[in-house]
C-alpha cells in the first residue's frame, strides 16, 4: 500500500471514530482567509514582476504555507517574501510555457486550503495564454485540502471549471479515485499539479505521452533525496 493510501486510511478512521466529518474545518477557514488578506501586498510584486516565472514562484510559496499549523505570531508575511526570494532549484519555466502555447487547455490538481489563494493568481496568468483551466479539488474533507466549498470561497470557480476527484485520498490514490476522474485525468494532455501529495500518487500512476508539471516544496527526506535536492527546495518539474 503506497504513502498516499496508508495515510487516507488512518485519516478516515480517525473520522469514523471521532464522528468528525471535517476535523480541519476551522483551520481550512482561517487559511483562506488569512491568504485573502495578504492578496493586496502580494499583487503589488507583481505590478514590479509580471513574468510567469514570478507567477510559479508565488505559487509555489503557497505551497509552503501549511495555515493550519500556524498560530497567530507566525510572520506569514515575511515567509512570503523569503520565498519568493528562492530560486527554483529545479525550473523548467520555459518547457511550462512552451505547453502554455502548445495546449488549449488544462487539468490543475489544487493541493490545500489557503495555497489555493495563491493558485488563483498564477490560475489568471495562464487564462492570458488562452488555455481553458479545469480545477479538481477533494469530493470529501482530507486535511486541510481544499474541496469544492474552499475552493468557491476563493473565487477559484471566476477562473476555472471545478470538478472533483470523487475522493478523499492523500494526494492522487488511483484506486480511490471515482472512475469519472481516472478517466478525465489520463484524457487529460496537459497536468498541472500542487503538492507532494499529489506528486507521489501521480508518479504510481502511467501518464505515458502526456505533459505532467509538479509545482511543490520539498518538505520531506525521502521526496527531496528522490528529487536529488535539499530539503526545503522549490520545484517545477516535470513527470
Amino acid at each position: 500500500m503506497s504513502s498516499n493510501a496508508t495515510g487516507t486510511r488512518i485519516h478516515q478512521y480517525i473520522k469514523k471514530e471521532t464522528g468528525c466529518f471535517d476535523p480541519y474545518i476551522n483551520e481550512k477557514k482561517q487559511g483562506n482567509e488569512i491568504a485573502l488578506s495578504l492578496m493586496p501586498k502580494v499583487r503589488e510584486i507583481l505590478k514590479e514582476d509580471d513574468s510567469l516565472e514570478t507567477y510559479v514562484k508565488i505559487a509555489i510559496v503557497g505551497n509552503i504555507l501549511d495555515f493550519g499549523a500556524f498560530d497567530l505570531g507566525t510572520d506569514i508575511e515575511s515567509l512570503i517574501f523569503e520565498g519568493l526570494e528562492k530560486e527554483l532549484i529545479i525550473n523548467k519555466i520555459d518547457e511550462f510555457e512552451e505547453a502554455l502555447k502548445k495546449y488549449d487547455k488544462v487539468l490543475y490538481l489544487v493541493d490545500n486550503t489557503g495555497e489555493i489563494v495563491f493558485d488563483k493568481l498564477l490560475l489568471e496568468k495562464i487564462k492570458d495564454y488562452g488555455v481553458d483551466i479545469t480545477v479538481a479539488v477533494k469530493e470529501n474533507p482530507i486535511l486541510n485540502d481544499a474541496c469544492m466549498e474552499e475552493a468557491l470561497e476563493a473565487g477559484l470557480d471566476e477562473v476555472a471549471n471545478l470538478i472533483t476527484t470523487g475522493s478523499d485520498s492523500v494526494g492522487v490514490v488511483e484506486s480511490m479515485i471515482s472512475d469519472d476522474f481516472k478517466e478525465y485525468l489520463k484524457n487529460s494532455p496537459f497536468i498541472i499539479s500542487k503538492g507532494m501529495g499529489n506528486y507521489e500518487g501521480l508518479t504510481e500512476m502511467n501518464l505515458e505521452g502526456q505533459d505532467v508539471f509538479v509545482l511543490f516544496c520539498t518538505k520531506c527526506n525521502a521526496i527531496s533525496k528522490d528529487l536529488g535536492v535539499k530539503e526545503g527546495s522549490h520545484i517545477l518539474t516535470t513527470l
